[in-house]
Order: C-alpha cells, then sequence, then structure tokens
C-alpha cells in the first residue's frame, strides 16, 4: 500500500487519482450482489482513459445531504476513536503497490501494532440509518467500495461506519471473506482489461492524425484512378480505409 498525505477534494488530490480507478467507483465494476465483473465496466475504461490527461476538473454536484455527510464526517470519526480506543489516521489517497488501484478513506485505523484497517463513514437520513439497522447486513450498494478499500490497502480489515445523531451508530467489519476474494478476482481482471484498452488506445491515438473509414460500394464509370479522396492527402486504399 502507497498512502498519499493530502486533502482529499484538493487539486493534489484530483491529480493523483487521475486515470486510476478508485474505491468510489468499484461498483461500476464490480456488481454489489454477486461480486463479480460488471458489464458495464467499459464505460468506466472510457472514462478512465479519457480522463489521464486532464489538467482541470469539473465541480461535482454536492446535494444538501452530501453536504450534511462531509459536514458530519470528523464528529463521526472521532466517535469511532472514542468508542472503539484506536486511533484514526485522516489521510487523502492510497493505492495498491503498483498504484493502477485506489482509494480515498475517511480514516485508517491504527493501535500499538500499526496501521491493522481502514474506516468508510456514511452519514444517512434517519429513515436510511433505521432501514440499515432494520436489514442486518452491510448495504448490498456499499459493498464494492469497502471491500474494495480492503483489497487496495490489503489490511487486516474494513469498517462500514453509519453515524447517527439521532440513534446508535451502526458498524460493520469486513475482513478477507470468499466475498473478498471476488472482489479482488474482479478488481485484477478489470486491471487487465483496463491496460489492455490504454495500450491500444494509445496505439491508435499516435499512428495517425485521424480515424475514418469510407461507408458504401464505388459507382461503376466514376473515375477514382487516382486512389485518392475528394480530401486532400488521404488515399484510399482497397479495405476502404485510410
Amino acid at each position: 500500500m502507497k498512502i498519499y498525505d493530502c486533502v482529499q477534494g484538493s487539486p493534489e488530490w484530483h491529480k493523483l487519482r487521475c486515470g486510476v480507478p478508485s474505491a468510489s467507483n468499484f461498483d461500476r465494476i464490480v456488481t454489489p450482489k454477486t461480486g463479480q465483473l460488471s458489464k458495464g465496466a467499459d464505460d468506466y475504461i472510457c472514462e478512465l482513459i479519457a480522463g489521464r490527461n486532464a489538467d482541470s476538473w469539473p465541480e461535482s454536484y454536492v446535494s444538501p445531504a452530501m453536504q450534511n455527510g462531509i459536514d458530519m464526517e470528523p464528529e463521526a470519526r472521532a466517535w469511532f476513536a472514542m468508542n472503539t480506543d484506536c486511533e484514526v489516521r485522516k489521510v487523502g489517497w492510497c493505492t495498491t503497490d503498483d498504484g493502477l488501484l485506489g482509494c480515498s478513506p475517511d480514516g485508517l485505523i491504527a493501535d500499538s501494532k500499526g496501521v491493522r484497517g481502514g474506516l468508510e463513514i456514511k452519514y444517512p437520513t434517519p429513515k436510511i440509518h433505521v432501514k440499515y439497522m432494520l436489514s442486518g447486513e452491510m448495504p448490498a450498494e456499499y459493498k464494492p467500495q469497502v471491500y474494495g478499500s480492503l483489497v487496495v490497502c490489503d489490511l487486516e480489515f474494513w469498517t462500514f461506519l453509519s453515524y447517527s445523531t439521532q440513534y446508535r451508530p451502526l458498524i460493520y467489519i469486513v475482513i478477507h471473506d470468499d466475498y473478498a476474494k471476488k472482489v479482488r478476482d474482479a478488481l485484477a481482471e478489470f486491471k487487465s482489461l483496463y491496460q489492455l484498452a490504454l495500450a491500444k488506445f494509445e496505439k491508435v491515438n499516435s499512428a495517425v492524425v485521424c480515424n475514418f473509414v469510407i461507408l458504401g460500394e464505388r459507382n461503376e464509370g466514376t473515375d477514382h484512378t487516382s486512389g485518392h479522396d475528394a480530401i486532400s492527402g488521404i488515399t484510399v486504399d482497397a479495405a476502404g480505409q485510410g
């Protein structure tokens, strides 16, 4: 695991994340219910490739509920540290040793033996928090993010905290179980597909000025003996491609 101490949301943080699959988007790679590779992973690959050379980042929409969660994060982190007798270290960005997968933990959990786990904090509405409490299990929509962070950092455990000021906070701890293995395998497969797609894109992008294909068949009797299309400088080969 590589740890980068930066402020989440800062230009440095955005730059580190450019082109790197991040845990907050792992639900686009891993199907929450099965832990298998998602059929929509290709779309995320294209987005990652397009964002590799970005030098600016559009402002993301932050709803009032999202902002409320951001504002409550320090309180939730302090509550967790006090009630578990653990140190919670703030970090900006973490990656696998090869730098090809990343996550932005809400904290790394440490004790006298060092960093042992990670923390993901959510501050849902009271209604949603009650739903989480009654379900008896971690919300499925967050499983790719939480388990994915565990895989990225390769720590002993990862903690999901649903924090509430009205009701009892809810904690789920995930470890390297069967679902974690499925997520690890899916992320490894995605990594390979991403690298192949990136290599193909770089080859195509650097080979020609532009890509084009001429559709349809030539009309007999039309003079194309010069082998050139009407666009100056473009030669049409027998396969109909420039």
